[in-house]
């Protein structure tokens, strides 16, 4: 019998979800995001997520900058096309964000996500309060357009 990869991380008798702390009524979360993505929210005004393409099922903002960051830097600008990685935030209805399971995907202090099935993408858009907000940027080798260090965006995006 083949296990899959949740498995092998996590055996059945592993903790894979931890319960929500007490929240106020908005609960900030963190995306890393390579550029395509990132002119998509753009496109939205900087108010919604696109929708996933196929092979991604769900959408998973991150509970925290350290992991967001870990991804952009360590994932997004050494594996994407062209090789940049963004980190941004968002604040969303606490209403919302706690009907999600927090997923402990590695170090339980550190990667905490949710997974947002496709379908509910909508939904969580509509719970987004104000901005979507870029925080930082990590251009990998090969990288060559300008990023302003202020909005942390390509110069000519």
């Amino acid at each position: 019998m083949t296990s899959n990869w949740l498995d092998t991380l996590f055996p059945s008798n592993a903790e894979r979800t931890v319960p929500w702390p007490a929240v106020g009524e908005l609960v900030t979360l963190y995306r890393p995001t390579g550029l395509q993505e990132l002119r998509l929210v753009a496109q939205s005004g900087w108010r919604a997520w696109p929708p996933r393409p196929p092979d991604q099922p769900i959408f998973y903002p991150v509970l925290n900058f350290d992991y967001a960051e870990e991804i952009a830097r360590d994932w997004n600008a050494k594996r994407n096309d062209p090789p940049v990685g963004f980190v941004t935030a968002f604040d969303v209805r606490a209403e919302e964000a706690t009907r999600y399971e927090i997923q402990v995907v590695g170090a339980q202090a550190q990667h905490q996500e949710l997974w947002v099935p496709a379908e509910e993408l909508d939904r969580f858009n509509a719970a987004i309060a104000g901005p979507i907000r870029v925080l930082a940027h990590y251009a990998g080798a090969g990288y060559t357009e300008p990023i302003n260090p202020d909005t942390h965006l390509p110069i000519h995006f």
